[in-house]
């Protein structure tokens, strides 16, 4: 069979709903395209040691279904990998989806053909299918950024990246290993890696903020307390901005003295988790308010790290708290005072080259065993263009985006009629709990081919004018926030060379921005060009 309603591409946790609901409720022949031999997206790539989400568990997954909610159990505070992989097939067995889903099938190109208003997909595998709708659901995190290091061919040795990790055990026991990057994955992989390594030398450019977790085991109070309260956290998570269980308060960092401030911080550190920044309304909003946090992180860290000259490496913050992406870890810190764990500062003895043996900086010759990349993605735009998609007069997607990203709402793009994505750039994404962004854009994206179907038309696309509005209220949103205040951030598309420099993710918020699509919505989709 070749001809689908429907093909979705990405079978994690978009692309499983995705499939749910066009095919069983809008009764669309569909199909799912996965690279990977399983089910999983970000959770079957990322399997590095230490591989957890930031989220908490109660409200990572989905909350459509109370059924599936309540029959499932999560036993720790944040997931491990393992466990929300465990998760998935156990809502895929559920709603039976696999029989849907292609697997090992790399799309290398999908191109709209207009005269038959359908798109054509070819996977490596030589496959060529047609469709009507394309969905895209392959994450925001998936194009993994391996830098372009001179040298890097020459090196004798094996290298991985985090986010690309190999299915089959790395034994990295006795080892002398280089890790580069302490983004997300950097800080939760480094201090799994310490304890089994002979030496691990870990190479840093920027220093970021992290909180602890404070993972533990969940008791069955709080288990049973979740399951009952499913109504009330389904109806919290999306309220919040971020799609968490925490909301911002209106208290501001100076209505208290410097005292009273401290110990509400002190409670929050020792709490753990992202809603650290929630302690005050202010701190995410007002640069001197986001000071006090930023100081009181500092202080904090100077005290755990023992060695003067590595936690002040480790301190040399130069953008504000929260305006790159927030991290969680566990032992993360205390790790740097491990006698087998030495710290490279980028900046001041940047790499110059990786040869034979390992990896000339400045200052010294290395020698390692494996290198470990942990230098996170081409986010947001990187999965999409990787699909090397092209729209109606033989317009490419990479020379459409090549300044901006363009599209409305981050869900659909001008020129590219049927094409869907699910937390697109211009959506808020990855500045959320992203299960609760998932379900927003599945259940908007359903609705508008039910409206497409059942009025018998032929296509919908954004409007230019939509897409550039839109693409000017992100810029007027994120001017006036406190992302524009880091000097180098994969927001902005900072980690990637040629890369357009502008803010990419949504940053109004959840709730503002479900409001807008449901009334794009009500409004009977007079932003886009229907046929």
């Amino acid at each position: 069979m070749t001809h689908f309603d429907t093909i979705i591409i990405g079978a994690g946790f978009s692309g499983l709903y995705q499939l749910h609901r066009c095919r069983d409720d809008l009764n669309l022949k569909t199909l799912v395209i996965e690279e990977g031999s399983d089910l999983g997206g970000t959770w079957y790539w990322n399997t590095y040691p230490g591989a957890r989400c930031d989220s908490e568990s109660h409200t990572y997954g989905y909350t459509f279904s109370e059924n599936i909610y309540k029959n499932w159990t999560w036993n720790e505070k944040y997931p491990k990998q393992s466990k929300i992989l465990k998760y998935l097939n156990y809502v895929e067995k559920k709603l039976n989806l696999r029989k849907n889903i292609l697997f090992n099938h790399k799309i290398i190109s999908a191109k709209y053909l207009e005269r038959k208003n359908l798109w054509q997909i070819k996977t490596n595998k030589k496959k060529v299918l047609f469709c009507k709708y394309l969905i895209c659901a392959v994450g925001s995190l998936s194009a993994a950024n391996i830098p372009k290091i001179k040298g890097l061919n020459t090196y004798k040795g094996k290298y991985y990246h985090t986010g690309r990790w190999p299915k089959k055990k790395v034994n990295l026991k006795d080892q002398v290993i280089a890790q580069i990057g302490t983004g997300s994955s950097g800080i939760q992989v480094a201090p799994e890696i310490a304890k089994v390594v002979k030496k691990l030398v870990i190479f840093k450019r920027t220093p970021n903020y992290s909180i602890p977790a404070r993972n533990k085991k969940l008791t069955k109070e709080i288990i049973n307390n979740y399951l009952k309260n499913y109504e009330k956290i389904k109806k919290l998570i999306k309220k919040t901005p971020g799609g968490h269980t925490f909301s911002f308060p209106n208290r501001s960092v100076f209505d208290f003295s410097k005292i009273e401030r401290d110990k509400i911080f002190e409670k929050a550190w020792l709490k753990g988790s992202l809603a650290f920044r929630a302690c005050f309304g202010d701190i995410t909003k007002n640069l001197k308010a986001n000071q006090k946090a930023s100081n009181f992180i500092k202080e904090k860290i100077l005290k755990i790290v023992k060695d003067k000259k590595i936690a002040k490496i480790l301190t040399n913050f130069d953008h504000p708290f929260t305006s790159k992406r927030p991290t969680l870890n566990t032992n993360y810190y205390e790790t740097f005072n491990k006698k087998n764990v030495q710290l490279v500062d980028l900046k001041t003895n940047p790499i110059i080259k990786i040869t034979k043996k390992g990896i000339k900086t400045k200052n010294k010759d290395f020698n390692f065993d494996k290198i470990i990349f942990a230098t996170g993605y081409d986010a947001l735009t990187g999965p999409l263009l990787s699909l090397n998609l092209v729209g109606k007069k033989q317009i490419k997607l990479k020379d459409y985006w090549s300044k901006i990203p363009k599209s409305y709402l981050g869900l659909m793009i001008p020129k590219f009629p049927n094409l869907f994505i699910i937390q697109g750039p211009g959506s808020p994404s990855v500045l959320t709990n992203v299960p609760v962004q998932i379900e927003q854009h599945v259940e908007w994206i359903t609705h508008c081919i039910s409206f497409i179907e059942l009025n018998k038309k032929r296509s919908i696309e954004a409007s230019l004018s939509s897409a550039k509005n839109w693409s000017n209220e992100i810029k007027k949103l994120a001017d006036a926030s406190l992302f524009m205040k880091a000097k180098s951030s994969w927001y902005k598309g900072d980690n990637i060379p040629g890369k357009p420099k502008v803010f990419i993710p949504y940053p109004g918020g959840l709730p503002r921005y479900r409001n807008i699509c449901n009334k794009v919505e009500k409004n009977l989709y007079k932003e886009f060009l229907i046929k």
